[in-house]
């Protein structure tokens, strides 16, 4: 029990630091509103701690023992991200063409951020640091699903902060400029940390 404290302050870091799934919360937040970007908040959070499980549950001899694995995986991840950013980049502004917002900006609803939270280097490395530093060699599986519980609760008012803030953002732009400007810097911080994250993994 004493390393529940550390765990979850863990988790809390793990999730409120941005990383790919925060930024398209906070652009979906931004463009459809708070509730909009509560589906991809849960979806996320229990893709995460479904990760979480699995790696606890023995997925992580898996993917050490085969890196080739891991660094494909991470490979799909950082495309996939990469041609996100490129719509994000060239999504118009909500009030000037509503008719093309929803095929210009990218969607990002619960099965979308399942699915990256599948693919996304930030969130292995992540799960592969819990059971490595928290979960010890006489761990029984109910411990296993605690942890990966506790990541998951954990991580639903993080994302969802990100979401308020996007929501929070809207309010604030009266201009399409500000919108062009708003949307080109997230796309680019998106394609960052997707590509740093494919750099620290390896």
């Amino acid at each position: 029990m004493s390393a529940w404290l550390p765990f979850t302050l863990f988790a809390f870091v793990a999730s409120i630091t941005p990383g790919p799934t925060n930024l398209l919360i906070l652009a979906q937040g931004s463009r459809r509103g708070w509730k909009s970007a509560l589906p991809a908040v849960f979806g996320a959070s229990l893709a995460a701690a479904a990760i979480v499980l699995a790696v606890g549950l023995g997925l992580s001899q898996t993917l050490l023992a085969y890196p080739l694995v891991r660094r494909l995986m991470a490979a799909i991840g950082v495309a996939w991200l990469s041609w996100l950013a490129w719509r994000l980049f060239r999504s118009p502004p909500p009030e000037v063409e509503a008719g093309d917002e929803i095929s210009a900006a990218p969607a990002f609803g619960a099965r979308q951020a399942a699915g990256l939270q599948l693919i996304n280097p930030k969130t292995w490395m992540m799960a592969l640091s819990v059971v490595g530093v928290f979960a010890g060699p006489a761990s029984r599986a109910l411990d296993i699903a605690l942890l990966a519980l506790t990541f998951g609760v954990v991580a639903l008012p993080c994302l969802a902060l990100w979401g308020l803030v996007g929501s929070g953002v809207a309010r604030l732009f009266r201009h399409p400029y500000q919108w062009q400007w708003f949307n080109r810097v997230l796309a680019l911080l998106l394609l960052t940390v997707a590509w740093w994250s494919l750099l620290i993994t390896g």
